[in-house]
């Protein structure tokens, strides 16, 4: 026979399960109660929020949100950032500050911090953790903290298609070309041509496509097979697994 602090062990285990599930599926209900769409907004109030696109809960910083446009079928990660002025009550004019495109994915942990513009195109995905800003710090005046001294603002754009890794920094004045790969950590300032690869702080290029001579270095592997031209799509569905309609959809 078991004795009794075998018997309450037992029972304190099974507490501990039964808790630690109870915990699980009430933050599971909070994250999809606290996602925010555009059917879904809370208390925010986006310029755009495109149908099908969601931020995940819980949300990192957002403000200004008036001046935050969102494309269609987006997916906006966990704790990240989307600002819009200096601080919260701006009137910022008539124009969008931040502009996320359709079809975007940002990685949990991001920020995006906009004074002047930035812009994603449509299919930008990002890593966890990155980076994106259009103003800097000034430190000319001497006599006065960095901090409290007028930054200096320039538009940032970054083309469609993009691949911008994890803990990637995007600086004001970047501009980059349609799928442009950022690998990982990287710090971009200036032009990307598209169809480019950029790494190191700061990125310089390192592999770059053109129509005469392909890719240049070549790849040292083979790319992966396509998927066959006539496949429809209630095959890719059975292949993968996966429901690939769009929100509303039928069937």
């Amino acid at each position: 026979m078991p004795n009794a602090s075998s018997l309450l062990t037992a029972v304190r285990a099974r507490g501990r399960r039964a808790a630690g599930r109870l915990v699980h599926r009430g933050w599971t209900w909070v994250q999809g109660v606290g996602a925010v769409s555009n059917q879904s907004p809370g208390p925010y109030r986006f310029r755009e929020l495109g149908d099908g696109t969601k931020l995940a809960f819980p949300l990192g910083t957002v403000f200004n949100e008036q001046w935050i446009t969102i494309g269609p079928f987006s997916i906006i990660g966990e704790r990240v950032t989307i600002s819009a002025g200096f601080v919260p009550g701006l009137d910022l004019g008539d124009e969008p500050i931040v502009r996320i495109g359709g079809g975007c994915v940002i990685g949990r942990g991001s920020h995006l911090v906009g004074h002047q513009s930035i812009t994603l195109g449509d299919d930008v995905w990002t890593g966890p953790f990155v980076y994106i800003t259009d103003t800097a710090h000034s430190y000319h005046d001497t006599e006065l903290p960095i901090g409290k001294q007028w930054p200096r603002n320039e538009p940032v754009e970054i083309g469609s298609g993009s691949w911008i890794g994890t803990g990637a920094v995007i600086l004001p004045g970047a501009k980059l070309g349609r799928n442009v790969v950022v690998a990982a950590n990287s710090v971009v300032r200036g032009e990307v041509p598209d169809f480019a690869v950029v790494a190191g702080a700061p990125a310089k290029v390192v592999r770059s496509w053109s129509e005469a001579e392909g890719w240049q270095p070549p790849f040292r592997h083979e790319p992966p097979t396509a998927l066959p031209g006539d496949l429809t799509a209630d095959q890719l569905r059975e292949l993968i697994g996966w429901d690939l309609r769009l929100p509303g959809e039928e069937a």
